[in-house]
């Protein structure tokens, strides 16, 4: 009998000793769920383990190995004292039943981590330009580090025609899903070498993403393949075909020297349209107030594999013309808009604190990297009667 009480008083020790841990280990637990909770993109960027995800994995089946193990060879004993089983727990029954905790929450959290797609290599492009290009950078870097998707490198080229290091910038484009650019050369300023053309072109045949920043599509007249990917750009009357969306939605093109050359009103509050029905848009208004935009008239190109995706009307002939569009260059996505204006006298651009358009920038680079783009409006997505800004 005194045998059994010493067994019985053992028992209750190590189930007191369990008690504390697991009351020690709920505090544990409470924080690690709240990790868990955390979108995949967040927990990328907060757990070192993604960063080899065959370690892990090989190490999540050797704690899971072990963890099957320890459960297994518990020791729970019953013994009857005067008429009541108790239950003995044995030290290893301690070390099982942690192990079988641990490894459900650590192992959830860690598989949701090794699950979280890679971000989205993207490559900014800047350096030459007619608008503010330095401060423009800095508030589109801060839109895409908010969202979380991306691994973003910048490439500045040198300024002017004459400067040597021209000779040495050579963005590898093969190391990135998404080129966006708002390199503008428009009135004289310096192209991109040759070399740098004929890889870029190359890119974005074989299946790279291009987003053309707003004054981009100013750029290149002189190149043919550029033209192509843009389908329209800030070109004389004379250059190529424009686009009016009439009133019931259908497309007339303007053929060369008719109508004008392209231009654009002051900038101001427009209300914008779907036209059709597109993936960057999924889920969105069919129309929506864009804060502080410019609506481009009579943008002219090639105008070929182009699929228009939003217009609004111009102040001055009260047309409609696009205010973004698409293209397919090869195997490659192209995407045009007017949204992101940033001028040199702009402390404070309204246009780059819409919500509108900060969506459909995040949206539409997730499509040219032939990812999801997203299927639900943010709560802050603007009226049609309405502009939306955020902060």
């Amino acid at each position: 009998m005194d045998k059994l009480a010493d067994e019985v008083c053992k028992s209750a020790d190590n189930a007191n000793k369990l008690a504390g841990f697991i009351r020690s280990l709920a505090g544990f637990v409470d924080k690690l769920s709240d990790v868990v909770r955390l979108s995949a993109n967040e927990v990328c960027k907060q757990s070192n383990f993604v960063r080899n995800s065959a370690w892990m994995a090989g190490w999540r089946r050797e704690f899971t190995e072990f963890q099957l193990q320890s459960v297994f060879a518990t020791e729970i004993r019953s013994v009857t004292v005067s008429g009541m089983k108790t239950f003995v727990f044995g030290s290893r029954t301690v070390v099982g039943f942690v192990a079988a905790l641990f490894a459900t929450t650590f192992l959830s959290f860690n598989s949701a981590a090794a699950d979280a797609p890679a971000k989205i290599k993207l490559l900014i492009i800047e350096g030459v330009s007619n608008h503010d290009w330095k401060h423009r950078l800095e508030l589109v870097q801060n839109i895409l580090a908010r969202d979380g998707s991306f691994a973003v490198d910048v490439s500045i080229t040198p300024a002017r025609a004459d400067d040597p290091a021209w000779a040495n910038w050579r963005p590898d484009f093969s190391k990135y899903d998404v080129v966006l650019s708002g390199y503008n050369n428009l009135g004289g300023k310096p192209g991109w070498p040759v070399e740098v053309r004929r890889a870029f072109e190359t890119f974005v045949r074989n299946g790279g993403g291009f987003y053309v920043y707003h004054e981009a599509n100013n750029a290149f007249a002189e190149w043919p393949e550029y033209n192509q990917m843009i389908g329209l750009g800030w070109r004389n009357k004379n250059f190529g075909s424009a686009i009016v969306v009439r009133p019931d939605e259908t497309l007339q093109i303007i053929p060369a020297g008719e109508g004008g050359g392209t231009g654009h009103g002051s900038r101001a509050d427009v209300t914008v349209h779907q036209l059709g029905e597109h993936p960057i848009h999924a889920g969105l208004p069919r129309a929506w107030k864009a804060a502080e935009i410019e609506v481009y008239r009579y943008a002219r190109g090639p105008a070929t594999n182009l699929t228009v995706l939003a217009y609004a009307t111009d102040a001055q002939t009260r047309l409609q013309f696009p205010i973004e569009w698409t293209l397919q260059y090869g195997q490659g996505r192209v995407f045009v808009s007017t949204y992101g204006h940033v001028w040199a006298d702009q402390k404070d651009p309204k246009g780059m604190k819409c919500a509108a358009f900060q969506t459909i920038m995040v949206r539409a680079l997730k499509w040219l990297a032939k990812r999801p783009a997203g299927e639900v409006a943010p709560a802050d997505f603007p009226t049609a009667e309405a502009i939306s800004l955020r902060q």
